[in-house]
């Protein structure tokens, strides 16, 4: 049965416990079989290590350069999940925010430092685009706020709440990740890393960067 007519009997993707083991297990089984033979490798071997069907794949994802995306979106989450997203949900609860973000950018520098998968994804990216344009493109579009709602959730409370001036959320996301992950992201590219001293006083002082940015204004009389 060709991918097309495949993609034809897709249904709406499926939702429930047992439908987010099988996405799950197709987004592992993608992600090694991406970063071992790249993006050429077929959908059917795909489904055949996720130990499910190919309509079951084009269930959850359409096609395989919207699961190729899922897989890289799924990677560069991993680091700002489980205890760190409740992390930055309690920073606008915090009575010392800097000390509150601090910990939280510590944790999540290091996640993002400390997985291979990040460096070598992006390297896959980076040989296929001038095959598949779109990749980058759908990328770009699924925007900073739909990578970590998370981030942007706490951003917006600390605003509301006039603990911060943020006036443009977005922007605010990707300067926060410039200023801890990006630097991180930059030299493992280049095979290089950042000593743990430097690390330390990046996320510091990108933290307080942050923070002195974006303090409110005090109240004019």
């Amino acid at each position: 049965m060709s991918d097309r007519t495949v993609r034809a009997l897709a249904k709406q993707p499926p939702s429930g416990p047992r439908a987010e083991a099988k996405r799950q297990a197709i987004v592992k089984a993608a992600r090694e079989l991406f970063l071992r033979e790249g993006f050429d490798v077929s959908v059917d071997l795909i489904a055949a290590a996720a130990g499910v069907s190919k309509v079951t794949v084009y269930n959850h994802f359409g096609s395989k350069e919207a699961l190729f995306i899922g897989v890289i979106k799924d990677s560069l989450d991993a680091p700002l999940g489980g205890d760190l997203v409740t992390a930055f949900g309690r920073l606008a609860d915090s009575d010392d925010l800097r000390e509150a973000l601090v910990t939280v950018a510590r944790a999540w520098v290091k996640g993002v430092s400390a997985d291979p998968d990040i460096v070598a994804l992006r390297s896959v990216v980076a040989r296929e685009l001038h095959r598949f344009p779109e990749l980058g493109g759908a990328w770009h579009q699924s925007g900073p706020e739909r990578h970590h709602p998370a981030v942007a959730e706490a951003l917006r409370r600390l605003n509301e709440e006039g603990r911060l001036d943020v006036p443009d959320i977005e922007v605010a996301i990707l300067q926060l990740y410039s200023l801890l992950v990006f630097p991180h992201l930059v030299f493992s590219a280049y095979g290089t890393d950042i000593d743990e001293d430097l690390t330390d006083r990046l996320t510091t002082n990108g933290v307080d960067m942050f923070l002195g940015h974006y303090a409110p204004h005090p109240t004019r009389p």
